[in-house]
């Protein structure tokens, strides 16, 4: 297996970042990617005001998702937790030591193939591990890359060097960046969901006030909640709830909040959802207090309201967008069902529920109820009273 290791301060990690790790992945058919964040760099100093080691961590692994590589792509965590200064031999020697019959390839930038001669224990690395350095365009670096390589080879003959290539990496400076961000600027040079967990935490000089986000910020925030496969859907119910809201007279500013917030808890894991029931006073029934998949629609309201400050209309149309309940109001109506048919959902009877939902809203809505019941009956599991109490409310 061939496994590239593309460490650095990633102080944030940016769109430059982005697309060279994916494009070095591909020209080298890399079978796994490894970012390393390092805790400590060894070769300047992080600038004051940086975001700590662990916020890096997750702002590297939100980057990372957005390579759409899947589990092919993995953000670690060795050198933040390891203390003292990153060294990249120290890494590889752990990697090597866990991937012992692996072929490792350390990827990096132009600047950093320059001066490689001059890291801590060159002769290591290039015992460890092949190097893969990338540059923008033939007349940018080729000429430096070609008298780096010779004087190398001559140096560690039993380097293993290829360069290479990457037109198209967006060109951005990680200082020029933090600059920008501190001005209200720089959104274009981020991954949204990096953006969005920037503008969350505060970071770089940003001082969103989350509780009145533009929706051109509430998006990327949203986004940084969720694991990159559920973007996607996020993004669908957004368009979908656009739609019928339009269709049916609903507040389509409120649809689209209420749209973009409500999967924001769904990434948490059953202890994490039963910890926010506690922290804002919810109140569970029997079958909630197991059922994981029933408290992301409870948690996520309250997150919305407590950190975002939305109404009670969009509060409680992500409260009741998982089961339902009798009598809901057309907002209520347009959230469970954007979030039932919005395009990127593929499963028996979509299309019908799709052109009923167009037709007459409350059909739609008994249809998706029943759907729902027929599913969980058949499955053998539980259905919860609130979606019973909401198909029987609608039948009469």
């Amino acid at each position: 297996m061939k496994i590239g290791v593309y460490g650095g301060t990633f102080n944030p990690p940016h769109l430059g970042h982005v697309t060279a790790a994916r494009a070095v992945f591909e020209l080298l058919k890399l079978d796994r990617l490894l970012l390393v964040p390092a805790g400590l760099p060894p070769h300047k100093a992080l600038p004051a005001g940086s975001p700590t080691p662990e916020q890096r961590l997750e702002l590297t692994r939100l980057a990372g998702e957005q390579l759409g590589l899947g589990d092919r792509v993995q953000t670690l965590d060795i050198e933040v937790h390891r203390g003292g200064r990153s060294f990249t031999a120290d890494t590889l020697r752990q990697l090597k030591e866990q991937y012992p019959d692996d072929e490792l390839w350390l990827l990096m930038g132009t600047d950093m193939f320059l001066t490689l001669q001059d890291w801590h224990t060159p002769e290591e690395i290039f015992s460890l591990a092949g190097i893969a350095a990338f540059g923008r365009t033939e007349a940018d670096t080729e000429e430096l890359f070609s008298a780096q390589r010779d004087s190398l080879y001559r140096t560690y003959p039993q380097a293993r060097i290829f360069t290479l290539t990457v037109p198209g990496v967006v060109d951005v400076s990680s200082t020029e960046l933090r600059d920008l961000l501190a001005r209200g600027e720089g959104a274009n040079l981020l991954p949204p969901a990096v953006y969005g967990y920037i503008l969350r935490e505060g970071l770089y000089g940003t001082h969103a006030d989350l509780k009145h986000l533009p929706l051109s910020q509430l998006r990327p925030v949203a986004l940084s909640y969720l694991k990159h496969q559920r973007i996607p859907h996020v993004l669908g119910t957004e368009q979908e709830a656009i739609r019928l809201a339009e269709r049916y007279g609903a507040d389509v500013e409120k649809a689209r909040v209420a749209a973009l917030l409500h999967d924001c808890t769904k990434r948490l894991d059953m202890e994490e959802q039963l910890a926010l029931c506690r922290q804002y006073g919810i109140q569970l029934d029997e079958l909630e207090q197991r059922a994981l998949k029933l408290l992301h629609a409870k948690t996520g309201a309250a997150i919305a309201r407590e950190v975002f400050g939305v109404d009670d209309e969009i509060y409680r149309a992500i409260w009741w967008h998982t089961t339902g309940h009798a009598g809901m109001t057309l907002l209520e109506k347009v959230m469970y069902l954007a979030d039932y048919i919005e395009p990127s959902r593929d499963f028996p009877g979509v299309e019908e529920l799709r052109r009923v939902c167009y037709e007459d809203l409350d059909q739609g809505l008994l249809l998706g109820l029943e759907m729902t019941i027929q599913e969980m009956t058949a499955m053998g599991n539980p259905v919860h009273r609130a979606t019973v109490e909401a198909r029987d409310a609608l039948k009469g």
